[in-house]
């Protein structure tokens, strides 16, 4: 017969393994809720806006609602793929300028081109829209750099940008996106900040 010590250890691992497995199915349908939304947000009202890669009916949309001007596009130029030229199409059509700053989610980027990038944010006519293809990664880093360099906004705030509430899911070892975190650690020092 199984003591009793067992067989309370053995209900508490049950019940580990549910609610563990019920915490990522929250998760899981929290991200995909995310990228039915086209992760769509806000950084500064009336200034800068976050979102995956929008479609052609997303664009039209936010430039009619938002009055988008420009789009960081962080996917770089890909005229052989089909959602790049649906891209252009859409921003030429609704008067929106587009521009193309390639990152991958999986490389770290230095501060020449963290600088480059600035100026962009900095001078790109406004209402601006930024994506990559999920709005996560990095667009997470994007938006933390223009939240704390540009627009003034504490550190420990702008950092949330680059976090799961956007979709971004970054492990070390375990994960390519976490290049985004390693990238944002060393710019915190190279801007003097007290991480």
């Amino acid at each position: 017969m199984a003591s009793a010590g067992f067989l309370t250890a053995k209900r508490l691992l049950k019940r580990l393994v549910v609610v563990t497995g019920a915490l990522g199915a929250a998760l899981a349908l929290y991200l995909v809720g995310l990228q039915w939304t086209g992760n769509f947000h806000t950084l500064v009202a009336g200034e800068v806006y976050r979102s995956a890669q929008p479609s052609p009916e997303a664009i039209a949309a936010y430039s009619k609602g938002y009055g988008i001007r420009t789009i960081l596009n962080l996917r770089g130029e890909k005229p052989d793929e089909r959602w790049y030229r649906d891209e252009v199409a859409a921003a030429e059509r609704n008067g929106i300028r587009l521009i193309n700053f390639p990152m991958s989610a999986s490389a770290e980027i230095d501060r020449n081109e963290t600088d480059a990038l600035m100026a962009i944010l900095r001078d790109a006519p406004k209402p601006l829209l930024i994506h990559c293809k999920a709005g996560a990664d990095r667009t997470g880093l994007v938006s933390t750099i223009y939240l704390q360099q540009i627009a003034g906004v504490d550190e420990e705030t702008a950092e949330w940008q680059l976090s799961p509430l956007y979709g971004h899911v970054a492990l070390p070892y375990l994960s390519g996106t976490f290049a985004m975190d390693e990238t944002w650690e060393a710019l915190e020092k190279s801007f003097g900040l007290n991480s």
